[in-house]
């Protein structure tokens, strides 16, 4: 019987990102206390901008968009952003969104898997996701489990289960 495997990736789905970005430009567009103070957000190359005439209403700005993102289901852990910054006479805020899981993230969740994962699971890093794979499957959802009950500083979702 060949082993059961799944994929252990950090994605965000550029679309989702780009509808929540959108709303939350709708939401400022409206909002009476956005009135007048020149408050925008809008892609930047790949980076998110956030422009306001205060530093106050430039984080109102960043937390209208991230409660857009939950709205969307996309963990605020792949969001990064940055301080408010002083240009002429606005305020800007540049936020990112990170992907992948970097070598030495992947080397801790795998040290994680095999210190308290159930005997017999195998995690190999592959580029920017890890593979786990086992004889078992109840093994394989143990893993999940255990992984889903860690709080890491980057967002994890599983795939390719098979």
């Amino acid at each position: 019987m060949a082993d059961s495997s799944f994929d252990i990736v950090s994605k965000v789905e550029r679309q989702e990102v780009d509808n929540a970005l959108n709303q939350a430009a709708k939401e400022i567009s409206q909002r009476y206390d956005f009135k007048g103070v020149g408050a925008s957000i809008s892609w930047s190359g790949e980076k998110i901008l956030m422009e306001a005439n205060s530093e106050d209403r430039v984080n109102a700005v960043l937390d209208v968009f991230q409660s857009k993102l939950i709205k969307r289901g996309i963990s605020l852990k792949a969001l990064e952003a940055g301080e408010p910054q002083l240009s002429g006479k606005e305020y800007k805020l540049f936020a990112e969104i990170k992907e992948g899981i970097s070598q030495e993230n992947a080397k801790k969740v795998a040290k994680l898997i095999r210190d308290e994962g159930p005997k017999g699971i195998k995690a190999q890093v592959q580029g920017d996701e890890l593979r786990v794979s086992s004889k078992s499957r109840d093994d394989l959802q143990t893993v999940i489990a255990l992984l889903k009950g860690q709080d890491f500083d980057f967002a994890l979702q599983f795939v390719n289960y098979r």
